[in-house]
């Protein structure tokens, strides 16, 4: 197989620098708790955030981002684990923190995919008028660069939940190189 070219890595190398970035940035609750996150995460932009769970039909996207002049809207599927309904709210964080605002519907007009009709967007949010739903699902594609990036900072978010930081500790004498690498990328290990 062949290695990637430099020009895929060093857009990796900078989205991964990014993410990071955005993620050591963001002050998490210990212990975690997903409303008092937001709660802090809203007051920190001055700009309400609502956390809604919903059913998801099957098929519908596992997580949902909407905007609306008001507020932003996070809507998460209550029939998965909690673990998944953790990543998918960090996921849709993350497209709030990096800034991502979607682009327009694609070619044939239609924003999301074909599983989100009209009848699944009422199931999901019947809270909202169809009229809001349209309009708000007709501007929240991301693009495969956004999506990575936001995949990204939901995961270093994950792990810090999982793992709060430690103070840095030095290895033990004679380690080699290459486990000192290892627990750099996958974190430290206890004692």
């Amino acid at each position: 197989m062949a290695r990637p070219s430099w020009r895929w890595r060093r857009p990796a190398r900078s989205l991964w620098r990014r993410a990071r970035q955005v993620a050591d940035g963001v002050s998490l609750p210990e212990p975690f708790d997903a409303e008092d996150f937001v709660a802090g995460l809203a007051a920190a932009r001055g700009r309400p955030i609502e956390l809604m769970p919903v059913s998801a039909p099957e098929g519908a996207p596992c997580g949902l981002l909407m905007s609306t002049e008001r507020a932003d809207y996070i809507l998460y599927p209550t029939n998965t684990t909690a673990l998944h309904r953790r990543h998918i709210l960090l996921h849709e964080v993350g497209h709030l923190l990096c800034g991502h605002v979607g682009a327009g519907a694609g070619a044939d007009g239609i924003a999301v995919d074909a599983a989100i009709d009209a009848a699944a967007g009422r199931q999901l949010m019947p809270n909202l008028s169809p009229e809001l739903v349209r309009r708000v699902l007709g501007r929240t594609t991301y693009s495969e660069v956004e999506e990575r990036e936001a995949e990204l900072v939901a995961s270093l978010l994950a792990q810090r939940v999982v793992r709060p930081a430690e103070p840095p500790r030095e290895p033990a004498p004679g380690v080699p190189d290459g486990v000192r690498r290892f627990d750099s990328v996958f974190g430290r290990r206890t004692p």
